[in-house]
Parts: C-alpha cells; sequence; structure tokens
C-alpha cells in the first residue's frame, strides 16, 4: 500500500508529463471541451487506520474531448489534494490516511498551456482550455461510538448496592472493530471497563463512595493505548471514539440545615437553654436521626433524641466554654457515637448537619484602671486615688471589691469604689497589696476577710488587679572602711566613705555612730561631721556608724539612748565598723 501523499505526488508528476506531447496538428477551430461524466459513490468510510479505497468509479466519455486527461481530488473548499492519471490509479489511493472531512472526485481535460494545476493549489485558480466533470464524494468520518441513552442516576451512599439499570445504546452510526464501555470519575480516570450493558448494569455504584460517575460508551480499531484501569480518558492513543456520557450522583446522607443562636449565656447557677432551635429536615435522609452536642473539640457530651430534648439541654450546668449542638443522621452499624467519644472519629455511613455555638460565660468583673501604686510606708495615709472600673460588661447579681495580698489572702472588702479609694495603704505596713472588682451570685463561700479568694466556691468573675506597692523607708547604703585605730592620745578620723542614695527616701536625714551595744555615741547630721569626729576619744572598742532616715515623731534618737530601742517610721542603712585597738 503506498503513502496517501506519495501517490498523489507520482499521479501530479505522471500528469505534467503526458501534457507535455507537441499537438502538432492542431488548428484554430474554436473546441469545446467535454470532460465526461463520472459515476459511482459517493463513498462514506470510518478514519480507522484501516485502508480505504474507492471502487466500481466508471467515466461515460462518449462525449469526452480535450488533447489530455488527467483525475483531480480536492477537499471540500477544492484544495487540490492529488492528480492521479488514471481510473486505476484513483483506485488505489487510500482515503483513510487523509483523516476526517470530505474530498471530491473529478475527471479534466483541458489543453496546453494550462496553469493552476498541482497539488496544494485551488481548481477556481485555473487558468486555460480546460473543463471538469462532476465530482464524487468521498466522506471521511471519524468512528461512532453510537449515543447512550438513560439516565441521568442519583443515589445515596448508605451501604446499600446501587446499580443503574434501563441504559440503552443507540448504534444506528456505530462503527469500528472493537466495542466497549467504561466508567469514569468527574476527573475523566477510568475507574472500570465492563465489557457489556449487562455488565454495566451490575456496577455498584454505592461502593464508590461520595461523588459523581460518568459511563460511556468506546468503539476503537487496530490498537488503543491507555485504555486500562488508573489511566486517564484524555491520554487515550489510537483510533477511537466515545459517546456521550451518562450521569451517576453518587450523594452522601444529608443531615439537614439547623437554625437558631448562636447563643451565648453567663454561667450564673441559672438554667440556660437553646430556645428557638429549629431543624430544616426538607432534604435529611437517613435511616436514623437525632442530635449530639459536643465541646469544641468535638468530644460528644450528650445524644438528645429529638429537637424537643435538645431544646431542654441546660447548658449553664456545663460550666464555662463553647458548646456545638449538631443533628445527625446515620445508617445501622454507626461505630463511636456515644457520650465521651469524639465526632470526628465516627465510623459508617453517616451526615452532620451544620451547628450552632453555644457560649457559656463566666461572670464578668469589668475592667479596673488605675495604678499601679506605690507608695512609701511613712506614716502618711496613701489612698489609690484615680481608681476607675469599666463596668460596660459587668454582669452577676451582687458586686465588691477585694484588697488581697500578693498570695491572694483577702485583707479587706470595701463594697463600693468610693470605699476602695478610701483605703489607706500605708496602714498595712510595706509590703504588696492587689485591688480587684468582683461580681457574684447568691451562695458565694470564702468571701471574708482572712480567707483566700483561690478557695472561693460559687458563681463569680473577678476583674484584672491593680496593684499598689507599699515600699518602707530607704536609708541609702554605705561603703568605706572598715577602720582600726590604736588609742595612743593622737586623733583617729574616719575617711572616704560615701552614701549611696539611689533608692534613699524619708523626711529627715541623720548619722548615727553606736557602739557594738547599739547604744548612741553621737549624732552627726552630715557626713562632713561624721568624718570630724575623734574615734581616739572614745578609748578603746567598738563603734558602728550608721546612716539613718525617718518621719516626724522618731522616739528614741538621742544620746544614751539605743538604737535598737528606736519607734516611729525609720530605716538605718548598713554599718561601718571602727576598731579601736
Amino acid at each position: 500500500m503506498h503513502n496517501f501523499k506519495t501517490i498523489l505526488l507520482l499521479f501530479t508528476f505522471t500528469a505534467l508529463m503526458l501534457g507535455c506531447e507537441d499537438d502538432d496538428d492542431a488548428d484554430n477551430t474554436p473546441l469545446v471541451l467535454n470532460a465526461g461524466t463520472l459515476s459511482g459513490g459517493p463513498f462514506t468510510f470510518a478514519v480507522d487506520g484501516q485502508p480505504d479505497m474507492v471502487s466500481g468509479v466508471a467515466l461515460d466519455a462518449s462525449n469526452l474531448t480535450g488533447s489530455i486527461q488527467n483525475f483531480v481530488i480536492t477537499d471540500d473548499e477544492r484544495n487540490i489534494l492529488g492528480l492521479p492519471p488514471t481510473l486505476e490509479a484513483v483506485e488505489g489511493v487510500d482515503f483513510d490516511e487523509a483523516g476526517t472531512g470530505a474530498c471530491y472526485i473529478y475527471h479534466i481535460t483541458y489543453e496546453m498551456g494550462l496553469t493552476g494545476l498541482e497539488a496544494g493549489a485551488n481548481l477556481d485558480g485555473l487558468s486555460g482550455e480546460f473543463a471538469l466533470s462532476n465530482f464524487l464524494v468521498v466522506n471521511r468520518n471519524a468512528l461512532n461510538a453510537g449515543m447512550l441513552v438513560g439516565g441521568p442516576f442519583e443515589f445515596l451512599v448508605d451501604g446499600m448496592p446501587d446499580m443503574v439499570n434501563g441504559i440503552n445504546l443507540n448504534d444506528a452510526e456505530l462503527n469500528g472493530e472493537v466495542q466497549s464501555y467504561v466508567i469514569t470519575d468527574d476527573e475523566r480516570n477510568i475507574l472500570g471497563l465492563p465489557p457489556t450493558l449487562e455488565a454495566v448494569e451490575g456496577v455498584d455504584f454505592d461502593g464508590a463512595g461520595v461523588g459523581s460517575c460518568y459511563i460511556y460508551h468506546i468503539t476503537y480499531s487496530g490498537s488503543l493505548t491507555g485504555f486500562e484501569m488508573g489511566e486517564n480518558l484524555d491520554n487515550l492513543s489510537g483510533n477511537f471514539s466515545l459517546s456521550n456520557f451518562i450521569v451517576v450522583e453518587r450523594n452522601g446522607l444529608n443531615g439537614g440545615v439547623l437554625s437558631g443562636g448562636p447563643y451565648e449565656f453567663t454561667v450564673d447557677g441559672m438554667p440556660d437553654m437553646a430556645t428557638g432551635l429549629e431543624l430544616d429536615a426538607s432534604e435529611v435522609t437517613g435511616s436514623n436521626q437525632g442530635f449530639v452536642i459536643t465541646d469544641a473539640d468535638l468530644n460528644i457530651l450528650g445524644l438528645p433524641p429529638t429537637i424537643e430534648a435538645a431544646r431542654g439541654v441546660d447548658f449553664d450546668e456545663a460550666g464555662v466554654g463553647v458548646c456545638l449542638i449538631w443533628h445527625i443522621t446515620y445508617e445501622d452499624g454507626i461505630v463511636g457515637l456515644e457520650a465521651g467519644g469524639n465526632a470526628g472519629n465516627l465510623e459508617g455511613f453517616f451526615a452532620l448537619s451544620n451547628s450552632i455555638t453555644v457560649t457559656r460565660n463566666g461572670l464578668n468583673g469589668g475592667v479596673l484602671s488605675g495604678g499601679p501604686y506605690e507608695f512609701t510606708v511613712d506614716g502618711m495615709p496613701d489612698m489609690a486615688t484615680g481608681l476607675e472600673l469599666d463596668a460596660t460588661d459587668v454582669t452577676g447579681s451582687n458586686q465588691g471589691f477585694v484588697i488581697t495580698d500578693a498570695d491572694l489572702n483577702i485583707l479587706g472588702l470595701p463594697p463600693t469604689i468610693e470605699a476602695a479609694r478610701g483605703v489607706d495603704f500605708d496602714a498595712a505596713g510595706a509590703g504588696v497589696c492587689l485591688i480587684w472588682h468582683i461580681t457574684y451570685e447568691d451562695g458565694l463561700t470564702g468571701l471574708m476577710a482572712g480567707e483566700n479568694v483561690a478557695d472561693l466556691e460559687g458563681f463569680y468573675g473577678l476583674s484584672n488587679s491593680i496593684t499598689v506597692t507599699r515600699n518602707p523607708l530607704d536609708a541609702g547604703m554605705l561603703s568605706g572602711g572598715p577602720f582600726t585605730f590604736t588609742v595612743d592620745g593622737t586623733p583617729d578620723m574616719v575617711s572616704g566613705i560615701t552614701l549611696d542614695a539611689t533608692n534613699l527616701n524619708g523626711s529627715n536625714q541623720t548619722f548615727v555612730i553606736t557602739d557594738d551595744a547599739g547604744n548612741i555615741l553621737g549624732l552627726p547630721p552630715t557626713m562632713a561631721a561624721v568624718m570630724g569626729v575623734d574615734f581616739d576619744a572614745a578609748g578603746v572598742g567598738v563603734c558602728y556608724i550608721w546612716h539613718l532616715t525617718y518621719e516626724d515623731g522618731l522616739m528614741g534618737l538621742a544620746m544614751g539612748q539605743n538604737a535598737n530601742d528606736l519607734d516611729g517610721f525609720f530605716d538605718l542603712s548598713n554599718f561601718i565598723t571602727v576598731t579601736r585597738e
């Protein structure tokens, strides 16, 4: 079998050679050319990789005139594809190689000087004396897989077998050597290749799970690559044709649509129900129905059987947190649907509706502002002026304030913000206090001075805390020395002593010199005065030099008294030792 293009080129060359014969006998009589009449066909072939030749073509040459004869094959736009010189050559052309479309076969007669008669040109471009016969049509059709009728089908994936039925194949125009059926997913991946329609109707689509399947009929000739499970129809290679497809929708169970809420409750000992909860069951499917209440992590807290039961759940008892209400539909055999299980671990055929959120808020103690406060314990009243409460979100039946130490031990319970602002924190001595606002319901236990906030029991909420730091007086830090002198009648003074006053506070300052028993020997008012003291005159023994800060009213600060007996608001620095040998 010759290649289609090779044969056509050969025909073209032969025709041109025949047209080169001399015609010395030509006269000037006008000649009416006649190309005769072709009969045969029309011809219809399937482009399937198998050679397709015309046959039975005849030329009625009874009225034929013209010096040169030939045949012409064109496409449906009269573009010249080939010029077979004889009828036998025409019947040797393989039209399958031309692909799908239509070809026209003509007989042509012409005189010398004709231009444009060549492959690739168009009949409408011929110039010279010529005549064309009628044409014969050669239709080159693609393979035809027929038309599927039936469906579409819609099934519920519920563990019960689902088969299609009533599918028919209209095979009036079916062609091709091999016939089969193909089942794909919605991305044309091949899931199955049932060989017959009976096999197609035996497929259980429930086993494929939720999604869409497409059923095709396929026809092909010769070798077809990619035609196997797991491949994709888009990758098939060969001579084939696919029919239309029939859709099989595999739907999951439908849990319906819940409405109502979202709900927001305060956990205060009063019942809180999801009134207004509704289920739109218009599209609900499944053999069994119920409701599921979970926490935010899908842990199952309860399984009310009906919507009335779901509306009757008291969410206040669950404490602070978030609950989700779901409707569930399921088939027998579901595993994990029980209190203490997790909705994310259910196994079987089931579907959940949307969820309705139930937020269970604790009591809200509001937001305190002001401070933090820092006071010096010096006998002067220190109040938390500027303390404010933002009560915008405060909830609860009872309100008050709580003052604790840093360990949450309750020191006081001012009933109002005015009372909290009036507390004298100086009287509490050095340390740290915390001011809180509290909201609570009746029945709260442990809310009393001497108890601890951590031991409160009942429904309550605390605000943020405001810190009150009560600093003691600070006499600073002395450096220098120690000093050692010999009592020999020669004056002995200290030198190089310095006072670090970084944290120094207090209204009054002085220096104190004591013996090693704390007896006050001197009260030099300044550092210069300290450095002017003659320790040789004190005789043998040990002296201590201190810095003292104090508030008015200090008792016992006098020569001959003892520093251990001072009474009032004061602070002593470290001491520097002076040894007199």
